[in-house]
């Protein structure tokens, strides 16, 4: 049996030296030369406007989910039977995990919608029904006003929110991965999750200084809605923003490629359904590596940023003050070396900077909580910083390395497929899972053990994963910044990548 390649069979090499000029044609039509038209040149301030458009909805998704993490006692108290209070933070923070249940449903509904109708009109749309859900929370009267309903109410504007944030990661992550150049993309993608973090800082810094300022009675009372009703004038400004942008240059590109009118109307006519299926029928071992990697990131992400202040204030006996002024520390410190991950990620490439952050949380979870164990501020400070410089390694990178994951037309569906039903296992549900252990083992390290968990499975995750740093997305034309790059890429004549 002939040799082969992922190019097909690989010719006698005798027979290469007798026709030289036969296996050149062959090579040139496998592999055909660049052109200059086939290759984006990207306008930066295009790309910055894209950056900045993405990353506000980012920051207002995880604003919403850092003040209901943050005011999650509160808010068990205001919308939950009086009683016990770790049934009403277990209640509080089941209705966490509902927003993250319906996730994927929002995935596969928002996400083949965004393929074939492109990201902008899908990402526009997300952005009004997730403000739309957080103000609404703001509004709900109490249990002790409503009864029944008042619980109700918050499962459906949860559900809601859920739903509009199924959309949104992937086809954020996919509009910034498809405008940036290929040898920034790392750097570009990072402000994605700098949002995350803007948002996070954003919820802690207002939760904490209204508490400071009014008290816990008057929080419990009337101030806990403050923070949801902000979130409505912030919509508004991210929906502006993201309907002054133009389609990314790859979903163009591919759109200008089928534009005749047969097979334009076979698009509209396609169904959901459809595609689902084929995402899942020819994306299936990609869908995998993309749910190990979001599951294990989801964990430490929502361990720290969401669970760690409830974890001090009720497991450890601190003020829920003092447990966000220390994450708001931390936070900050992540924000102001985030971007500069993307760059060592555009630099190295991803996979050895994913590596770094899933062994941080592998070997440094179990000492960072002994840390945090000890009390004071600079223990607790400490250990929160092992944890934070660990999971700004996958920060700094996941917002890059995901989209590469998937061909262009169907990157956006099935990114949110996998990432949205990863979060929903294994993200939204961390705070709640971790509360359960701690209650039926009575173990205040069991966060660690579950992080660590979380992280050996990244590990193999990452182990599996192509690098795609410094290279087109698979599907989409090279993309530089200048004229000049793409003429130098023009006489390279790399044979790779082929599209």
């Amino acid at each position: 049996m002939p040799a082969t390649d992922r190019d097909g069979p690989v010719a006698d090499p005798e027979a290469q030296r007798r026709h030289p000029l036969l296996f050149k044609a062959v090579i040139r039509r496998r592999q055909p030369r660049l052109r200059r038209t086939d290759i984006t040149v990207t306008d930066e301030a295009a790309v910055k406007r894209a950056v900045k458009a993405a990353s506000l909805g980012n920051a207002m998704e995880w604003f919403d989910f850092g003040i209901y993490a943050y005011l999650a006692v509160t808010l068990g108290h205001v919308f939950f039977p009086s009683g016990n209070d770790t049934v009403q933070l277990l209640s509080s923070f089941a209705t966490f995990a509902v927003a993250f249940l319906i996730r994927p449903l929002g995935g596969m509904v928002f996400g083949p919608m965004g393929d074939r109708l492109g990201r902008k009109k899908v990402l526009a749309l997300t952005m009004i029904l997730m403000a739309v859900g957080t103000f609404a929370i703001g509004l709900i009267p109490s249990y002790a006003s409503i009864g029944f309903w008042a619980p109700a109410l918050l499962v459906f504007f949860r559900m809601l929110q859920g739903f509009s944030t199924g959309g949104e990661y992937g086809g954020a992550s996919t509009f910034i991965a498809e405008y940036a150049p290929d040898r920034r993309r790392g750097y570009f993608g990072s402000f994605l999750e700098f949002g995350t973090l803007a948002g996070y800082v954003a919820a802690a810094g207002l939760v904490t200084a209204l508490t400071a300022w009014l008290g816990s009675d008057t929080m419990e009372a009337w101030g806990w809605r403050v923070p949801f009703l902000v979130a409505g004038p912030l919509g508004l400004v991210g929906l502006y923003l993201r309907l002054r942008l133009d389609e990314t240059p790859a979903f163009q590109k591919l759109e200008s490629e089928s534009a005749r009118a047969s097979e334009a109307a076979d698009a509209v006519e396609t169904s959901t359904k459809g595609d689902l299926a084929k995402i899942f029928r020819q994306q299936w071992p990609t869908l995998i590596l993309c749910i190990a990697l979001v599951g294990a990131y989801n964990i430490a992400d929502y361990m720290l940023l969401s669970y760690m202040p409830t974890y001090l204030s009720d497991e450890l006996g601190y003020s829920e003050t003092h447990g966000l002024l220390i994450l708001l520390l931390v936070m900050v410190l992540l924000m102001l070396i985030i971007t500069q991950v993307g760059r060592l990620n555009d630099r190295f490439g991803r996979k050895p900077v994913l590596m770094a952050g899933m062994l941080g949380f592998l070997f440094l979870s179990l000492p960072a909580f002994l840390l945090i164990g000890q009390g004071g501020v600079p223990a607790i400070t400490a250990g929160m910083l092992m944890l934070g410089l660990s999971l700004v390694c996958m920060l700094g990178t996941m917002s890059a390395a995901l989209p590469a994951l998937f061909p262009t037309d169907v990157r956006y569906g099935s990114l949110s497929v996998g990432y949205n039903l990863s979060a929903s296992l294994f993200g939204g549900t961390t705070p709640l899972v971790i509360t359960a252990l701690i209650g039926a083992t009575g173990s205040n390290l069991m966060p660690a053990y579950y992080a660590m968990g979380a992280a050996l499975v990244g590990v193999i995750a990452v182990a599996c994963m192509k690098e795609t740093a410094r290279q087109p997305l698979e599907g989409s034309p090279p993309s530089v910044e200048t004229p000049e790059e793409a003429a130098e890429l023009v006489m390279s004549q790399a044979p790779e990548p082929r599209f």
